[in-house]
């Protein structure tokens, strides 16, 4: 699902706000993740599941195209984990779609 579907299907599930509105709440709330995992902190969403921030160290690498080895620094990347209930939805979800076929 893309942001604009997610924006499309809020807004037609919700008839009090108006697509731009659903538009607005949307990115403000993924702007507002953006900045809490900017500055360093975790973002937990009960039932859903957390981000939170991973270190990869610095390593080698290698250029695909001359062969060259190249230092890769360390960097913070976001990790999401999915929450228990997310996990048990999907999964029975995937459960009875094998059951179905």
């Amino acid at each position: 699902m893309t942001k604009s579907e997610l924006i499309a299907l809020l807004a037609s599930r919700t008839t009090q706000l108006a697509q731009k509105d659903t538009e607005l709440t949307v990115k403000t709330i993924l702007d507002a993740m953006t900045t809490a995992l900017a500055n360093g902190q975790r973002i937990e969403i009960r039932g859903f599941g957390s981000f939170s921030l991973s270190t990869r160290s610095s390593r080698v690498g290698r250029n695909p195209r001359s062969g060259e080895q190249v230092l890769v620094p360390a960097k913070q990347v976001p990790h999401f984990k999915a929450g228990k209930e997310l996990r048990e939805r999907v999964d029975n979800a995937f459960l009875a779609q094998q059951n179905v076929n």
